[in-house]
Formats: C-alpha cells, sequence, structure tokens
C-alpha cells in the first residue's frame, strides 16, 4: 500500500476495541536464537540470526487490560485513524515512562497486516519519541519478542540498537529483547 492517508491521535477508550480488533499477525522466516555458553566462572550470550525451516506465522499478544490501562494522559497511546474513514483505525502504539530512570517503553507497536509498509509505524515511532522528549526521558526503549523478526528489523531501521534481554518476560514465556535509543 503507497498512499495512505492517516493522523495519529491520541487514544480515547472507545479505540481499545478497534485495537484490539486489528490483526496482529506477522509472518518471520528468522528468528533471533539466544545462545549461552558458560566455562568454570566464564558465560557468554549472544543472539544470533537463524533461518527457519520454513515461515513461520505468530500472533502478537494483545492485552485489552494493558490498553485500557494505557489510557490515562500520563500513558502514551497512540492510534493511527484514516483521514478519509475515522472509523478505521489501522495501528497504534503503547508507551510507559519511567521518569526515575527517565526511560519511555514502547510495549505494543502495532500496525495491521493491509496497512503494513505505508508508513504508520514510523509515524507512530516518530511521535512517541516526540511525546517521550516532552515528559522528561532520556532513553527510548522498545520490547519485542525474539521470534518477531520483522519488527526487530523494522527498529533496526529506525535507528534503535540492541540493549538487553529478558529471557522469562512475557507471559507465554518468551525472551524479550530490548531496542533502545538516546533521545536528544
Amino acid at each position: 500500500m503507497n498512499s495512505f492517508n492517516f493522523v495519529i491521535r491520541d487514544a480515547v477508550a472507545a479505540d481499545v476495541d478497534a485495537c484490539l480488533a486489528l490483526d496482529h499477525s506477522y509472518e518471520s522466516e528468522h528468528v533471533w536464537r539466544m545462545v549461552i555458553q558458560t566455562t568454570g566462572d566464564d558465560h557468554h550470550l549472544s543472539f544470533q540470526k537463524e533461518r527457519l525451516p520454513r515461515a513461520k506465522e505468530v500472533v502478537h499478544e494483545s492485552d485489552e487490560i494493558r490498553l485500557r490501562l494505557a489510557l490515562p494522559r500520563e500513558i502514551c497511546y497512540l492510534v493511527a485513524q484514516a483521514k478519509d474513514e475515522p472509523t478505521t483505525i489501522p495501528g497504534y502504539l503503547t508507551l510507559r515512562p519511567d521518569p526515575v530512570h527517565k526511560i519511555a517503553l514502547i510495549q505494543d507497536i502495532v500496525v495491521s497486516r493491509p496497512f503494513r509498509r505505508s508508513g504508520i509505524g514510523t509515524r507512530l515511532l516518530n511521535v512517541a519519541r516526540r511525546w517521550a522528549t516532552e515528559h522528561g526521558a532520556q532513553q527510548l526503549m522498545v520490547e519485542v519478542s525474539t521470534n518477531n523478526y520483522p519488527a526487530i528489523q523494522f527498529l533496526q531501521t529506525q535507528g534503535l540498537r540492541f540493549c538487553g534481554f529478558n529471557d522469562q518476560y512475557f507471559r507465554n514465556q518468551d525472551i524479550a529483547i530490548f531496542f533502545g535509543q538516546a533521545l536528544h
């Protein structure tokens, strides 16, 4: 999809159902595989891009409670809305600020499959960067599953770099990897 007119705005309670109804699935031919080597007291950890034998269809776990908790103004919950069809919500982003550490953590960045590659994800991320800066964050971080190689590629093209992991972060015990970027 080359040309799609949309605006980015703050979400309202009526948007939660539309966001939950989006196509949250993605297809991946690669994953980031975590490799741990232990020799005595030395521990070496690496993530390696690994090609899967066949493409894997995965669904990003949407969470109504997390979306509803993101509605207060001190949390950033953005939606993309079609200019010509106000009921069409092709994507959203949630970001939680951590004022103590001056970090803004993006938990969700979702663009429904029919609207991907139309600039929605980039615009959501750019507005989130601006929101984070205006709210005192010095670092932007994004959490993503090691299975979500399309998101990993997107984040890297947007200038974010790998900055950490948690090996049992998500409810399904998937590994979360974190990408970060200093905000100026």
